[in-house]
């Protein structure tokens, strides 16, 4: 009974510290993620000009899709490249360049919005990583959808 206790002491000190290593693994993965960050040159980096960030479509009735471009231009010194565009739920979609758009060009981003079973006020944010700084930027759509009779 002793040599299983034994060896269950063992092998929780063990676990113990391996659990510590990976822990010291993660945060110097994070340190060097956030040094990596720091050094980018912001002076270099592209960046997002929208023509209009928020679109208020105002009342439709419910049922009604909506679309929108949201119309920008790359204002910084490097190509512009958009890893992703999510919505806040599936009954938002948004379209988005799979090419650089290159330093002075303009793009746009798409949205369609599919209000039925949606009655009452809307927010919808359209969430957009890019290779700028910062990598998140948000667009939003907004409106009242009415229910249907």
């Amino acid at each position: 009974m002793k040599k299983i206790f034994l060896s269950f002491m063992c092998l929780s000190l063990l676990a113990a510290c391996t659990n510590q290593n990976s822990t010291v693994a993660e945060h110097t993965t994070q340190t060097q993620e956030i040094a990596t960050v720091a050094s980018v040159d912001t002076a270099n980096a592209p960046v997002f000009k929208f023509e209009k960030e928020v679109y208020d479509f105002g009342e439709i009735k419910e049922g009604e899709k909506v679309t929108y471009d949201f119309k920008f231009k790359n204002i910084g010194n490097s190509p512009l490249i958009i890893s992703s565009a999510t919505a806040t739920c599936g009954c938002t979609i948004p379209e988005y360049p799979k090419e650089p758009v290159a330093p002075g060009a303009e793009g746009l981003i798409r949205v369609i919005f599919n209000s039925a079973g949606k009655a009452g006020m809307q927010n919808k944010i359209i969430s957009i990583t890019a290779n700028t700084i910062p990598t998140l930027t948000e667009v939003n759509i907004l409106g009242n959808v009415m229910a249907a009779n």
